[in-house]
């Protein structure tokens, strides 16, 4: 009994060693890997569809579109801090997409434009030959088109009843010219009404019987570019019998598109060929612009006029023009490369490189462009020197945001409310001014340029002029206003630096919540934190320079802090931004 109690410890024994030894060798994996399950489900705040990447939603379920289960989003590399304007991608992706990012340049404002277009008749110097009597063309002397003729050349003779007559009752007031000069006088105007010359009227007073042809005479001299008439026609006063182009000076005519209008300028530099004279380039100057778009082709024509010795141009050739030109401006201008720009309706989207992460990351930007500059965009606002955009792999770069749910080009991000005028933003961007002013001089720890620098900003303060704000916009400033108020007095009253930057904390977590519910006029703003000011409790400011210049404690801890937002112009969201311009304070290091 004794040795069966005896094996049975010992059984029990190896059983708990075996036990213990199973746990050691598994049970603390199991229990990692169960913590790291855990901490990825813990990390996926939404869940979306992967066939519809627009479907948002905090819990699991099911796609309202397609009825496949929704799937967690992470929150990547990113360090809880997401930006659905912002994607992460892996440097391996980066790779397979071949995304290549080019820095921004100034440039001249200056652009080569490629047009085409052809050589036409100057249609100030085209002239049309017409009857100035009527009656039948006897015999044409010109009788072909393109046949050169002089002024006073003789065109046709033309037989006239009406003319006749006249002759008649000319020759009759000749002979009692002595006793009714006035008749002899009315029978001679009514001869050179027909444009009759003095030759032809003195030799129908002197001739004893009636002339039954006349000449035409041509009045210009040029090419004759249309024969209007046969010989036999009956002309009336005023019909047209020849068209005569003088090939002196012609006009270059050529298709501007719309694109293109804002680099053409009246006066501007024209240098062309024509493929029928190979080797030679013509010169001239912007004489007109048509006032009016056609719009068929979308084009606008675009004319000169060029002297042509020899009339070695021909109207009716090709021609390929350039015109160098510029859009007026003294300084250089920022320009993106056209490959970098994804356009969708009236918006223009780059993507930015982000920099200052572990992960690679692009920041998605829409951006106003000004006129194009050959294989470049002006940029007006939007993005900054020295800044990368994307350039070649835009579209893979755009297609992984979709589907990770961030803002595209196809998936914009949602309107806000109402904006503030700009008339509003012109004197909210003073304000901030004069906020930089103030938080400057604390950077200095300049106790009396903060007073100063704050007494200038409550007399800004109080230039604004709140009628310009209508409904909610108008309920959210004056709910800003007495805080703004009452931390730049206290600011102004106090000879203590360390009360100084205490108000001053309130006073920028108001003007950053200004700024983004009614936006400003600078093109970017930063909204920069540190967690040990105030004695640990945290506090922001907003700063012109992206480098860390920390108002709380000066030189002391000069470069404390780091930039938690970009406030971009254009980006506010109106009366949906109360409560996200908000900062968080209690920030924890």
């Amino acid at each position: 009994m004794t040795t069966r109690n005896k094996r049975i410890g010992t059984y029990l024994l190896v059983a708990l060693g075996g036990l213990l030894l199973g746990w050691l060798l598994f049970g603390g994996r199991g229990s990692e890997q169960g913590h790291e399950h855990a901490g990825k489900v813990a990390g996926a705040t939404e869940y979306t569809c992967s066939m519809h990447p627009q479907i948002r939603q905090d819990g699991p379920g099911k796609c309202p579109l397609c009825g496949m289960d929704l799937i967690p989003v992470s929150n990547g590399a990113s360090g809880g801090k997401t930006s659905r304007y912002v994607l992460e991608m892996t440097p391996e992706a980066i790779a397979l997409s071949n995304i290549q990012t080019t820095k921004l340049e100034m440039v001249n404002p200056e652009n080569e434009l490629t047009l085409s277009g052809k050589v036409t008749l100057n249609e100030q110097q085209v002239s049309s030959i017409t009857a100035k009597f009527p009656g039948r063309i006897e015999r044409l002397y010109v009788n072909f088109t393109g046949q050169e003729v002089r002024r006073g050349e003789r065109l046709a003779s033309l037989y006239s009843p009406e003319l006749i007559t006249a002759q008649r009752e000319l020759q009759e007031a000749v002979r009692a010219k002595d006793l009714m000069p006035e008749l002899y006088q009315a029978a001679r105007a009514k001869l050179k009404l027909w444009k009759l010359t003095d030759a032809q009227i003195k030799r129908i007073e002197n001739a004893s019987d009636i002339i039954t042809n006349f000449d035409i005479y041509s009045d210009a001299a040029g090419v004759v570019t249309e024969r209007l008439v046969n010989t036999g026609d009956y002309v009336s006063t005023g019909s047209a019998l020849f068209e005569v182009a003088n090939l002196s000076s012609v006009w270059v005519v050529l298709d501007a598109y719309e694109a293109d209008l804002s680099w053409i300028k009246q006066g501007g530099n024209i240098t062309f060929t024509v493929p029928g004279i190979p080797g030679k380039e013509f010169t001239a100057k912007v004489a007109f612009i048509t006032p009016v778009l056609d719009a068929t082709t979308r084009a606008i024509e675009v004319r000169a006029e060029v002297q042509n010795p020899g009339n070695q141009l021909k109207p009716g050739m090709f021609a390929d023009a350039r015109i160098k030109t510029s859009t007026g401006a003294k300084e250089q201008s920022l320009s993106v490369p056209s490959s970098a720009v994804l356009w969708t309706g009236k918006r223009s989207v780059v993507y930015v490189k982000v920099t200052g992460q572990e992960m690679p990351a692009f920041e998605m930007r829409e951006v106003v462009l000004g006129p194009r500059m050959g294989e470049r965009y002006v940029v007006e606002s939007g993005l900054q020197a020295g800044e990368e955009v994307v350039t070649n792999g835009v579209f893979a770069v755009d297609g992984a945001a979709q589907l990770r749910g961030n803002y595209s080009m196809m998936s914009p991000p949602p309107a806000g409310g109402p904006k503030a005028p700009e008339a509003f933003q012109k004197q909210l961007t003073q304000l901030v001014d004069q906020y930089y002013t103030l938080k400057n001089a604390l950077v200095a720890s300049d106790i009396p340029a903060a007073r100063q620098a704050a007494g200038t900003f409550a007399m800004k303060l109080g230039e604004v002029d709140m009628t310009k704000l209508d409904g909610k916009l108008h309920d959210q400033w004056m709910a800003l206003l007495p805080s703004l108020k009452s931390n730049t007095e206290s600011i102004q009253k106090s000879s203590d630096v360390e009360k100084q930057r205490a108000a001053f904390s309130p006073l920028s977590d108001h003007v950053i919540e200004a700024v983004k519910i009614f936006g400003m006029q600078h093109e970017v703003a930063y909204i920069q934190s540190c967690p040990m000011a105030l004695g640990d409790k945290g506090a922001f400011w907003l700063s012109e320079i992206k480098d860390i210049r920390n108002p709380y404690f000066g030189e002391a801890m000069l470069t404390c802090g780091e930039t938690e937002e970009t406030y971009r112009r254009g980006q506010s969201a109106g009366s949906d931004a109360a409560e996200a311009a908000k900062p968080v304070q209690g920030h924890q290091h």
